[in-house]
């Protein structure tokens, strides 16, 4: 029997384990991002009818509620053992933050919109990336950055009577969720991801359930009762896959199959709330995941140089 040289095994075993790896990570970012939509829904069938603490309230306790059924029996009292708690906690209230944002717009624009304006946040996060983490940004993603303002330009078109309340509160939102995820970064080098998706619930329990007494309202229904308590699960297991994947996978790899949220919310709005987006909501969508593909791309090569 012919022998292998010697580091053979090793090099294929290594290529097999990452081949691996990056199929796992992809199939957990879809499942991941599956579950936005949904959550989107179920959030925009609730806001005629409830008010925005209550929703945010089942929100965020059923996210947490969720992952400490998931994580305490295997992990115990540890998972909340975090190595840099303030980080955790201020992920915390940006996520808070950018849900009562999120929540106070959706129930007025569709929800194409709503994510096309959502997915503004990796340019945010480009952006901010210079202040804020130290990073260098070079001409080619600084220009990424401004086809992808371009591109929320055309979405919300100040000029064309789009810009409204509802759309500056989802911006404001993008802007919140983008420094959750400058933050994420910093804490996942200290924390794992189950520490992680459970201090992102854990403010907005705490916060939201100290309110909601004063406008709790009992679910008129069996099913507004099934989606308020849909969130908090839909929210959380997104999450939670999302930051596994990135976990797993390269970010390049990974970051281009979560502008498949957009082809689920689009289905779901037309579906229903018969809303489906016009050619310069598509035009908008275009340049924004067009950019942010670009810029996930920049940055593995950045980081690979």
């Amino acid at each position: 029997m012919t022998e292998r040289p010697e580091g053979t095994a090793t090099t294929e075993d290594a290529a097999g384990s990452w081949q691996s790896d990056a199929l796992r990570a992809l199939l957990l970012m879809c499942v991941g991002v599956t579950m936005f939509p949904f959550l989107n829904t179920g959030i925009k069938l609730l806001t005629s009818h409830y008010s925005v603490i209550e929703i945010v309230w089942a929100r965020f306790t059923g996210h947490f509620l969720t992952m400490i059924a998931v994580f305490l029996p295997t992990q115990g009292w540890r998972v909340f053992r975090a190595n840099r708690p303030l980080i955790q906690i201020t992920r915390s209230f940006l996520l808070l933050g950018s849900t009562v944002f999120s929540v106070n717009g959706i129930g007025y624009v569709p929800l194409a919109t709503a994510s096309a304006i959502g997915f503004s946040s990796p340019i945010i996060v480009t952006a901010l990336s210079v202040p804020l983490l130290g990073e260098s940004v070079g001409p080619r993603r600084w220009s990424a950055v401004l086809v992808g303002f371009i591109g929320v330009l055309i979405v919300v078109r100040p000029g064309a009577g789009q810009l409204t309340a509802a759309t500056l509160l989802l911006l404001c939102a993008a802007a919140c969720y983008a420094l959750y995820q400058i933050a994420t970064r910093r804490s996942s080098q200290h924390d794992s991801a189950e520490t992680g998706i459970i201090y992102a619930a854990l403010v907005g329990t705490v916060a939201m359930t100290a309110v909601v007494p004063f406008s709790f309202e009992a679910p008129h229904r069996i099913f507004d009762a099934l989606v308020l308590a849909s969130l908090g699960v839909f929210g959380g297991v997104g999450h939670y896959f999302v930051i596994r994947a990135f976990r797993l996978g390269p970010a390049a790899l990974i970051a281009p199959f979560g502008y498949l949220e957009l082809v689920g919310t689009t289905t779901l709005g037309y579906l229903v709330f018969d809303n489906f987006p016009d050619s310069w909501t598509w035009i908008g969508a275009g340049l924004i995941v067009g950019s942010g593909i670009y810029i996930a791309l920049r940055e593995r090569r950045r980081r690979r140089a």
